[in-house]
């Protein structure tokens, strides 16, 4: 009876510890939510659709000799459109008076007909002066037309008024022109007049000048032809993260993007184009001018194009290289025009386990905003999963023991 008696509590012992530990495991797990530490979001209210999931397939092109001749042949067969100028020769250019310009104008031996002297806004000879430089200095605004103690304002409508001559069209003129306009006006009252016509400060044209640059603002176009290397210069130079490799230029509502760089790094004077009046300069920053290195690399880094160039073998470079005990070398992509075309990319791989694959990787030209991506070996793979799954194996094993 005493036999019979202990060996009922042993089983009973067995059986509560058994069924202990499973209810221990099953409230461990279904509270896990509300014990695991740190931060993390209830799913419960979040419904995903299945067939919403992307089915589509991308084709991968395989980075050999072939595809890098063709890459750069296709770089030097593109033609860049630059922005159309009425005049593209620089020797060929001449100032046109425009409204608001101010005026000095000399008739010799005719005090009363000319412009007070020393009291001009700005001197002939400076045809580097801003906008803003002009607006601060002193100038009382005059009726249109009419002669001011600081010169002769051009018209909104183009015209000047001057004694004895009367209302002029001077806006669209040289200072040629209009100077024998009123020296012809001037002869029947004045003897062989001596007329000289010069602009004291240009107002009438301008171009914007925007971005990463020094002192952004407005630029007066004078009689000394300006071209973009000139706008950047004249606006203080450039900042820090300027990107000089794309420029945009706006004119007629069109947008044209130039590589200052390649003109001062390689003398390409295509790039250094003339400006016009209401072209808008703006110089951006590197944000568009980086390539993403991601996957198994010792350091995931965004790296910044300088001067335009970049090769696979840079870019892994910047992020330290592949990781050699978990990256697959077979597996080195890039990921191309996902911001144009983000649902069709271009993807390229490159086997590097081939002997020709480090030249290659020196050779494959980076674009804007490529993502270039490391592949995980098989056996890491394998390896990640041993790893989450052996902290639940050993903790069954331990609740194991102690309900022995």
């Amino acid at each position: 009876m005493q036999k019979l008696t202990a060996n009922s509590f042993a089983n009973v012992k067995a059986c509560f510890g058994t069924k202990f530990a499973a209810t221990l495991l099953l409230t461990s797990f279904l509270s896990a939510c509300a014990t695991a530490p740190g931060n993390y979001l209830d799913t419960s209210r979040l419904k995903e659709d299945d067939q919403n999931r992307p089915t589509e397939t991308y084709p991968v092109h395989l980075i050999d000799g072939n595809l890098i001749a063709a890459q750069a042949q296709a770089a030097a067969s593109k033609i860049q459109v630059l922005p159309s100028s009425t005049l593209s020769d620089p020797s060929q250019y001449v100032y046109r008076l425009s409204p608001q310009d101010i005026l000095g104008i000399t008739v010799w031996d005719h005090p009363e007909l000319t412009t007070p002297q020393g009291s001009t806004l700005s001197s002939g000879g400076n045809t580097t002066q801003s906008i803003g430089g002009a607006l601060q200095q002193p100038y009382t605004a005059a009726l249109p037309g009419q002669a001011d103690p600081y010169g002769q304002t051009i018209a909104a409508d183009g015209t000047i008024f001057f004694p004895f001559v009367g209302r002029i069209k001077a806006a669209g003129k040289t200072t040629g022109e209009l100077r024998e306009q009123l020296a012809s006006g001037l002869v029947r009252y004045i003897r062989n007049p001596q007329v000289d016509v010069r602009v004291l400060s240009y107002r009438g044209q301008k171009v914007q000048v925007t971005g990463e640059v020094k002192t952004p603002g407005p630029l007066a176009i004078s009689d000394v032809p300006l071209t973009l290397v000139d706008a950047i210069t004249r606006s203080g130079g450039t900042n820090p993260d300027a990107d000089i490799q794309r420029v945009r230029l706006t004119r007629n509502n069109r947008l044209y993007t130039l590589d200052a760089d390649r003109m001062l790094d390689r003398g390409d004077t295509t790039q250094n184009v003339m400006l016009q009046n209401g072209d808008v300069i703006n110089v951006p920053d590197r944000t568009d001018s980086r390539i993403f290195v991601m996957g198994e690399v010792k350091t995931p880094i965004q790296v910044p194009i300088v001067r335009g160039r970049m090769t696979i073998a840079d870019a892994l470079t910047q992020g330290g290289g592949i990781l050699n005990t978990d990256a697959n070398p077979r597996q080195i992509f890039v990921m191309r025009g996902m911001k144009d075309h983000p649902t069709t990319p271009e993807v390229f791989r490159l086997d590097m386990t081939q002997p020709d694959s480090i030249m290659l990787s020196s050779q494959f030209q980076l674009q804007p905003l490529d993502v270039v991506y490391v592949g995980t070996a098989a056996s890491t793979t394998f390896n990640r999963v041993l790893q989450q799954v052996l902290p639940s194996v050993q903790t069954l094993f331990y609740l194991k023991q102690l309900t022995r």
